[in-house]
């Protein structure tokens, strides 16, 4: 489909108020409940690479940028 088809259907849905609403609600993302999207960094909203120990709730490259400034120190 092309865009000006994906237009046509939203201006053919708009007069309709009823399909809209049931077109609104069957095609709504799905709320995750498991799965490596359901955790997203604070920081920058990446879903690998998650940490969440200790309730960070960081990925791994933000935690290497402020992990000194949290505290953390880096052991040989």
């Amino acid at each position: 489909m092309t865009v000006s088809d994906y237009r046509k259907a939203f201006k053919q849905l708009k007069a309709k108020p009823f399909k809209l609403k049931k077109f609104v609600r069957h095609n709504a993302p799905k709320k995750r409940t498991t799965g490596i999207a359901l955790f997203k960094c604070r920081r920058c909203l990446r879903t690998g690479g998650h940490i969440g120990s200790y309730g960070l709730h960081l990925c791994r490259q933000c935690f290497r940028d402020i992990a000194v400034s949290l505290g953390f120190k880096k052991y040989h």
